[in-house]
Parts: structure tokens; sequence; C-alpha cells
């Protein structure tokens, strides 16, 4: 989710790549854990976050909106979020014990809290949320061991590709001159990038690729 601020008010005040230290490591929380709680619908899924939910559960987009996630509208595009349940409004993946139930496959942005991205001219760099995490226990890690995704550069060729064709996309939103243009830009997002199964023994970039293409051309931008 997009932040409107100024980094110093939520950073160390320095980027980072993948190859950098960064004291981010929280040593385990035990089941306590604040970013697991309370998150609203901010931890937006993209469709590699999906695919690795879809395929590692064995269960449909359709499935896990059936309990497990929702869809909100994002600076005008409908996007997949993890539901938060319960009094404690705790994430609907944490375990009887308050573990995460899915940590070999957990989302994009659960891999890299409490680091955050900052996106520019066609790239990004990561940055250190130093109010967001409550453990006072962090210890330095190698921010692409802390990550811990496969081909992790191919993955931020992903991300930038991502980030950038939904900047687009909440620009056409914007200029639709009519609700049924919003409709069909939000529908073809939803179908293409989401409803749409990946298959499991194909690769998942050369997929989403293909659909990025299409959806270009489809929605003309």
């Amino acid at each position: 989710m997009k932040r409107q601020c100024s980094l110093d008010e939520i950073s160390d005040g320095k980027l980072y790549s993948a190859n950098d230290l960064v004291e981010a490591s929280c040593n385990g929380c035990h089941g306590r854990a604040s970013c697991c709680h309370g998150m609203g619908n901010s931890i937006i899924l993209d469709p590699y976050d999906t695919y690795r939910l879809t395929t590692g559960l064995n269960l449909s987009f359709e499935q896990l909106l059936a309990g497990k996630l929702e869809l909100n509208v994002v600076d005008g595009i409908i996007l997949p979020n993890l539901k938060m349940i319960g009094a404690k409004e705790q994430c609907s993946f944490l375990d009887e014990r308050g573990k995460c139930s899915i940590h070999n496959f957990r989302s994009g942005i659960c891999r890299i809290f409490p680091l955050g991205r900052v996106y520019e001219n066609n790239s990004f760099q990561y940055f250190l949320q130093t109010g967001e995490c409550r453990n006072s226990s962090k210890t330095q890690v190698k921010i692409s061991k802390w990550i811990a995704t496969e081909d992790l550069e191919r993955n931020e060729k992903f991300l930038i590709s991502w980030h950038y064709f939904i900047n687009t996309a909440e620009t056409a939103v914007k200029k639709a001159a009519d609700e049924k243009r919003i409709k069909e830009i939000n529908m073809l997002i939803l179908n293409l990038f989401y409803l749409m199964k990946y298959e499991k023994d194909i690769d998942f970039y050369q997929q989403f690729e293909a659909r990025l293409s299409k959806a270009k051309e489809l929605l003309g931008i």
C-alpha cells in the first residue's frame, strides 16, 4: 500500500539494495507479532502472492476469497488483501497458537516487513520502517536472506513491472468517462491476474509477462 509521507518520518533515512545488511531480523516473535494484527486491508497481494498461495495451499483464488482474503478498492483499483478476523483483528492465516500457517509462501509485504519499497525511475530500493515493529531485539540480516524469495532478481523485475502497470491503470480509472469503463478496467485486472489459474508447472514470470502484454493491449496503455 502506498504511503503519502516523507521517508524521514518513517525510516532511518537510508535506502538499501537486496545485498545490503539491515537491522530487521526479529529473531522470532513467538506468536506475538504486531505485524500480524490490526493491519486492516493494507496487506495487498500482487499476482505472485496469489500464485504462491493458490499453488502452496492447492486452492483456487475463489476459495481463498471465501474466508482468507477479501477485495477492496485501492486508489480506484480492486485488489485482494489478507483478511483480518476476530476481536484481535488478526491475520486469517494465523493458527490456534498465533503462528503463521503459510510462512513458506507468505506474501511479499509480509516477507519484507519491517522494510518497505520506494519506487523511482522504473526501479525501487528498500527502506527500513523504524516505528512499525515492536520487537526490540532486532539484529542485522542481509536483505535478500530476510526476504527469502527464490530468484529474487526476477521477482524484483516483476515487482517493478506490476507497480508501474497498476499506476497506469489507476490513471486510466481517474480519466475514465463513466462507471462502465472503470468496471471494465477492474474486471480485466481481476480476471487476467488473479481469477485465471496459473499453471504450477509453467514458469510464473512467463505467464505474468504474457498476461501483462495482453492487459496493456486490451486497455490501450
